[in-house]
């Protein structure tokens, strides 16, 4: 299927700021991008960096007063998300090198303060893909989606506390479980077709069986219609604004249409 995903976001700076934004989705195996337009008013010439992660990085220093970013994006998606049952734990002798930064502890994402919970939460699953699983389904049962709970500064430890947050939150007390289970487990940050209240959103993906597969602990069925923007360890590696001077969102609005 193919999306037109629009994100418009108007930004107020007391003075001259450096920012750097996060909103080109790239092409890869699972998505395509047709087109795309990326403006700023008023207009300045950003430039443009691949981060760490493979991200798409625009750096650029938005002036004093009001600014206007449009990123719109044509992008071919699946309909649906990869499911494979059979899908096997992969040794962690035979990772790729690049997924092993995904096993670490991350600031939001303390894996190695977990590992009991997840066994209990998997006792009786084959290792692999009826562990990730499980563990999506464990926190749809166990954790409310809530706004207002949780904040910037949330981590998966206070998300199981509270036992409620949003999207952010459940894809971390997600990638932690995950990765206490020594599965490799990355944090996605993108757009859902027919997400409703429509905003950005986050799931993430679990390395089993040699490929990345998505799980999103918001939903209750495996949805497709995703276009992926950014890959990190957790939410403080795929901001979509960072900036280094005061600066204020006064307004975005989102929409995804399918084409």
């Amino acid at each position: 299927m193919r999306l037109r995903a629009r994100n418009r976001i108007a930004l107020d700076c007391e003075e001259a700021c450096p920012v750097v934004a996060m909103l080109r989705p790239r092409s890869g195996s699972q998505q395509w991008v047709v087109a795309e337009r990326y403006a700023i008013e008023p207009w300045l010439a950003p430039t443009e960096y691949v981060d760490a992660f493979g991200n798409l990085c625009q750096r650029f220093t938005l002036p004093r007063g009001k600014s206007v970013i449009t990123a719109e994006h044509e992008v071919e998606v699946a309909e649906q998300i990869d499911v494979d049952t059979r899908a096997a734990l992969v040794p962690a002798g035979q990772l790729p090198d690049e997924t092993l930064q995904y096993m670490l502890q991350s600031r939001y994402c303390p894996s190695d303060m977990m590992c009991e919970r997840a066994e209990r939460i998997v006792k009786g699953c084959a290792p692999g893909y009826a562990q990730a699983q499980r563990i999506a389904e464990w926190i749809r049962e166990n954790i409310e989606y809530k706004y207002g709970v949780s904040e910037s500064s949330t981590g998966a430890l206070e998300t199981l506390k509270h036992k409620a947050g949003v999207c952010r939150d459940f894809s971390h007390v997600g990638i932690a479980l995950c990765r206490s289970l020594l599965m490799p487990a990355r944090f996605v940050v993108g757009y859902l077709h027919q997400l409703d209240p429509m905003d950005m959103h986050a799931w993430y993906e679990v390395f089993l069986g040699g490929r990345w597969f998505a799980f999103d602990a918001t939903q209750a069925e495996p949805r497709g219609g995703r276009i992926v923007v950014a890959y990190g360890r957790d939410a403080a590696d795929v901001a979509f604004l960072s900036n280094y001077g005061p600066l204020e969102i006064t307004d975005m609005d989102v929409s995804v249409q399918q084409v």
